[in-house]
């Protein structure tokens, strides 16, 4: 590969872009917690200037502090916050006061996102009718799933995302299992690929996928590639996209970080997608990251999972990742060239899948609400895994009743974690979960990154939504919802080869976990929402 202006060179791993630069003090800057260290020390400086220079006024100051906070709570309880939130606004609030309410502004004003919101919403509306739901499809469907068929009105209604049939899904139980077949599709594009990834990082999976991008852009081939802001200071330099334009790559960054200007922190593009001439698409847990295939090592073994789905489900996929694209784009685009393609059925492929985006900008808490239904329907047993259980009061109900009606209800979460305290607010669940009969799993080699749902040996999710409050609430998701695909007894059985490998959360275990562990997860309960 012929270097370009120096950034480009080509080894046993790809292509590489070099001059790859460190960002810590900027990383801290732009992070949630360069943000509450910011707000903390405005909220110290008010308190330190008014007991020190202006006591004067102390008074005064708590008698508007009391009419401040008595206006929070009748705001926040006739506000539509999910009742958890509600409270942990609350007690923020009349606890730090100023700190409060500069952050609840700041993550509640939309400043900075009121355009993508707009922008959003009518790229959606223009593009609604980009996919028919297929009539006879859709009556099959609710003949032979009745139990799911308001499911998939719901999931037509709340945005383009018809049922589809004679698709095949081939599911991956590691990120090594998809890249090996990620490859294999990627050199098979003969008309165009679209990648929408919440990370990339330069390293051996990168640069071997990149090395087939260029060589397919060379070709003619159409690629784009589009990825989350939050890689420009966790792990690209800010002129990475220039870098793959100059290799025919067009590229995007979803939501720049701009400090202290939009809510940063929320809204994050957390959807991996991969579309290969609208015939083939990839979606699940798995980064374009060197960790995702145990390439390198990060929190032990890093267990996750992944679905390719081959027919005409993969227009789907399509779709969401245009809509996404032309959200920054002025004029229109042209879907039909890429969603009026020559259909592509799998014939023998049984079942139905639904691929489906979630966003946080309309309302629809289209991820939680499919989770809940899933767990209210399931008869005999739903297992579920997660890397995060930060649960609202609503899903921590669903699990529970599941359990306590009979369905064997299975967690698998990270033995080690990637992040401390949600992993210690996560074990606040454990006691009230245990004491309905759900069964709680540790993965001991590591770390658990999958978002996967299975039930009852005929419905299936696999996506990028955790179990957490940024996923449920804030950021934009994708999945592939499954009935009866062939793939479903593989889901369950990587479940029960991975459950064999976890160690047993008991009411014994929770007892003896550490004081800190247990005073971290009790403090952090208070905020969980904000997370």
């Amino acid at each position: 590969m012929k270097a370009t202006d120096g950034y480009i060179e080509q080894d046993s791993a790809g292509i590489r872009l070099l001059k790859k630069s460190k960002k810590g003090l900027l990383r801290i800057v732009f992070s949630r917690t360069g943000l509450i260290i910011l707000l903390l020390l405005i909220q110290v400086a008010i308190l330190f200037g008014l007991f020190f220079y202006a006591r004067g006024i102390l008074p005064y100051y708590y008698v508007a502090e009391a009419v401040f906070t008595a206006i929070m709570v009748l705001y926040l309880f006739n506000s539509s916050h999910d009742p958890t939130a509600k409270l942990s606004w609350l007690a923020l609030i009349m606890v730090l006061p100023v700190f409060g309410a500069l952050l609840f502004l700041y993550t509640h004003s939309n400043l900075g996102h009121r355009i993508l919101r707009d922008r959003f919403a009518q790229v959606s509306n223009d593009s609604s009718h980009m996919l028919e739901q297929n009539k006879e499809v859709f009556d099959r469907f609710k003949t032979e799933a009745p139990e799911a068929a308001g499911l998939a009105r719901y999931l037509k209604r709340g945005g383009c995302h018809p049922v589809f049939d004679k698709t095949a899904v081939k599911y991956f139980p590691s990120g090594e299992d998809k890249f090996a077949e990620l490859l294999i599709q990627l050199k098979k594009a003969e008309k165009f690929i679209f990648l929408e990834y919440f990370i990339i990082d330069e390293g051996l999976m990168w640069g071997k996928v990149l090395e087939i991008l260029a060589e397919k852009a060379a070709q003619g081939v159409e690629v784009r590639m589009m990825y989350d802001g939050t890689c420009e200071f966790t792990r690209l330099p800010h002129d990475y996209a220039k870098r793959l334009e100059e290799l025919n790559i067009k590229c995007k960054i979803f939501a720049p970080l701009t400090p202290f200007v939009s809510t940063h922190y929320n809204y994050r593009d957390h959807r991996k997608i991969l579309v290969v001439d609208g015939k083939v698409a990839f979606t699940g847990g798995i980064n374009l990251a060197d960790e995702y295939i145990n390439v390198k090592e990060r929190f032990g073994h890093w267990k996750d999972t992944a679905v390719m789905v081959e027919g005409e489900a993969a227009k789907s996929f399509t779709l969401m990742f245009l809509q996404m694209w032309n959200v920054s784009e002025k004029e229109p685009e042209n879907y039909g060239r890429y969603l009026s393609t020559a259909p592509h059925f799998i014939p023998d492929a049984p079942g139905y899948v639904i691929p489906y985006g979630d966003c946080p900008l309309d309302n629809e808490r289209v991820g939680e609400w499919l989770y809940l239904d899933l767990l209210n329907r399931a008869r005999d047993y739903i297992y579920i895994m997660t890397p995060y259980l930060i649960l609202d009061g609503e899903m921590e109900t669903a699990i529970k009743f599941a359990a306590e009606r009979g369905v064997d209800v299975r967690l698998i979460l990270p033995g080690i974690p990637d992040k401390k305290l949600p992993y210690a607010l996560a074990k606040t669940h454990y006691k009230s979960l245990l004491e309905s009969g759900v069964k709680i799993y540790e993965y001991s080699p590591g770390f658990v990154h999958a978002k996967v749902f299975v039930a009852d040996d005929r419905e299936a999710v696999v996506g990028t939504i955790n179990l957490d409050y940024r996923s449920l609430y804030h950021h934009f998701e994708c999945a592939a919802y499954m009935y009866e695909a062939s793939c479903i007894p593989d889901i369950k059985a990587d479940f029960l080869q991975t459950e064999e490998k976890c160690r047993t959360v008991t009411p014994e275990t929770v007892k003896k976990e550490k004081f800190s562990v247990k005073a971290a997860g009790v403090v952090m309960k208070a905020i969980a929402p904000l997370m």
